[in-house]
């Protein structure tokens, strides 16, 4: 069973934010992926953090799952629309400045079995 949670336009560059989901794409555990990127010094690491954690909510709350039955199948970080803003500056010129969002994905998997329609 696949569990998803979507966080979107997060204002942060998805290269700074895959930098920090390919380090944590090589954990399986959605418990030590949290733990780990509690500590990560990166701001990314707080923002993906949050999107894990509402996906083990969502599979623990909505489904009734087991937390420790729980992997990280997939985390995509893909590009939101870029904020266009500029700092005028001498001479009647314009620099401008792109502020750039993303939208995370977080796929979790179970592994544990359930019937169809079962409400426990």
């Amino acid at each position: 069973m696949l569990i998803k949670s979507t966080q979107k336009f997060v204002r942060t560059s998805p290269r700074k934010l895959r930098l920090v989901a390919d380090s944590v794409r090589k954990i399986d555990k959605p418990s030590r992926a949290l733990s780990y990127l509690e500590v990560i010094p990166q701001k990314a690491g707080k923002v993906l953090g949050k999107v894990v954690k509402t996906a083990i909510s969502n599979a623990t709350n909505n489904l009734k799952l087991d937390p420790t039955s729980l992997h990280l199948k997939e985390i995509m970080i893909n590009e939101g629309p870029t904020y266009k803003r500029g700092q005028p500056v001498s001479r009647g010129r314009f620099h401008p400045i792109k502020k750039k969002t993303s939208h995370i994905t977080v796929i979790l998997e179970s592994t544990e079995r359930r019937a169809y329609g079962s409400e426990s």
